[in-house]
């Protein structure tokens, strides 16, 4: 998915003009055309994500892809569209994520030349990614806008097809190809439930399941800070930005053409709060053994905020992406332990004299918690120089065991504050 971005509109005399619709005929060619090049991912029904969400869910891992995400199924299919005279001069694309690695991967799988222009800023890691693919990458631009912008020229310059990463029917109907295999391998199914960025995968999936299943209810995600398509579709000003672990969504301008076609279809817009997505983000990680990237799990970030949406439903949502920074994840899991009761961290102001930490630590051992982190500030912290502070960090099974663990620290007269 594309991180914020200002490249509505750039197109060359190759691009083709928006449309009002992309059949599932579009689709079911789509799907022959990227057979054997792109993978077809499985769908499955995990116990801990249902059991969180309250009712049934199938989770389509697209994060399995090659490149980390779904968005091979629409490069894949542009580039199969191309002509002899298109392949020969070659594509160019715009993106700081998957949408380069995308392009790149299956442009040298078609022996096609590709271009993938990327601000100044992407971090060096998608850069060797993407050259990996064969790619001549084009670093240019303090903005996403301005590497687009350049983008645009070069494929004027140099005779280049341009490969949008949504606002093109070619693409949307690549996407689409993932509601084919989802309603294909669990036809339980009864609603889809798909992040939006520029709107490419539901519009994709929405047009086939409509065809496929009408009636059927298809629900679009965005985070509460980069609303642009529920706007959009209100008829409100275009308002977004701030920081999302969401970055693959966090989108300003989406597509004209998924605009129209949501709008034809009826889809409704969820929109999440970044607590939410990181719930989401820790539930597939530890429940269901799955690693997704913020926007990939704005899906199931939905399914968990509004369960009065999804209550007797079989549910089933895309883990669109897995390319999630290692830090990243690491820092979510541990927030979601800290949310969750089951790592506290404890503050003390504890008399000066011997014996005292070892008093507190057998406390908490008896308790059967697990100290893994200390901090002893004795000499200028504390409030007097006859006393200390003391901050602990303590492993414990759940929120009934930490509340165990403060309640035989108070019997000991400690005065204990968590934070």
């Amino acid at each position: 998915m594309s991180p914020v971005n200002s490249i509505r509109g750039l197109a060359v005399a190759a691009e083709a003009p928006v449309v009002q619709s992309v059949t599932l005929a579009d689709i079911r060619a789509a799907a022959e055309r990227i057979r054997g090049a792109v993978l077809r991912t499985p769908t499955i029904e995990n116990p801990a994500v249902s059991r969180a969400a309250g009712t049934r869910v199938f989770l389509k891992l697209d994060n399995l892809q090659a490149t980390g995400a779904f968005k091979e199924r629409g490069a894949a299919n542009r580039l199969a569209l191309l002509t002899a005279r298109e392949r020969a001069a070659g594509v160019i694309a715009m993106s700081a994520g998957n949408h380069a690695q995308a392009v790149a991967r299956h442009a040298q799988l078609a022996g096609v030349a590709a271009t993938i222009v990327m601000p100044k800023f992407t971090p060096a890691t998608k850069v060797v990614r993407t050259e990996f693919w064969g790619a001549r990458v084009v670093l240019y631009g303090e903005t996403l806008a301005e590497a687009a912008a350049h983008a645009h020229d070069l494929a004027l310059k140099e005779g280049l097809v341009f490969i949008h990463p949504y606002d093109d029917p070619g693409v949307i109907a690549g996407q689409g190809t993932m509601a084919l295999e989802m309603l294909e391998d669990a036809p339980e199914i009864e609603a889809l439930v798909i992040p939006i960025g520029g709107g490419g995968l539901c519009a994709g999936v929405a047009s086939a399941a409509a065809e496929l299943r009408p009636g059927m209810p298809v629900f679009g995600v965005e985070v509460e800070g980069y609303a642009a398509m529920a706007q959009r579709l209100a008829g409100d000003p275009v308002s977004v930005g701030g920081p999302t672990i969401a970055e693959g969504i966090a989108v300003r301008d989406v597509g004209e053409t998924p605009l129209a076609i949501l709008r034809r279809l009826g889809v409704e817009v969820l929109l999440v709060p970044e607590r939410a997505v990181e719930q989401a983000v820790a539930l597939l990680a530890e429940g269901a053994k799955v690693v997704a990237e913020g926007a990939g799990a704005a899906g199931l970030a939905a399914i968990l905020t509004y369960p009065e949406r999804f209550k007797g439903r079989v549910v089933g949502t895309a883990v669109c992406g897995g390319n999630i920074d290692a830090r990243a994840l690491s820092n979510v899991l541990l927030r979601q332990l800290l949310r969750d009761g089951r790592i506290l961290r404890l503050h003390f102001d504890i008399p000066d004299r011997p014996g005292v930490l070892a008093d507190i630590a057998a406390r908490i051992s008896a308790v059967g918690g697990n100290v893994i982190e200390v901090k002893h500030q004795q000499l200028f912290g504390a409030p007097t120089v006859q006393s200390t502070e003391l901050h602990l960090m303590v492993e414990v099974r759940d929120a009934a065991q930490g509340d165990a663990i403060i309640a035989a620290l108070e019997a000991g007269d400690y005065v204990v504050r968590r934070g």
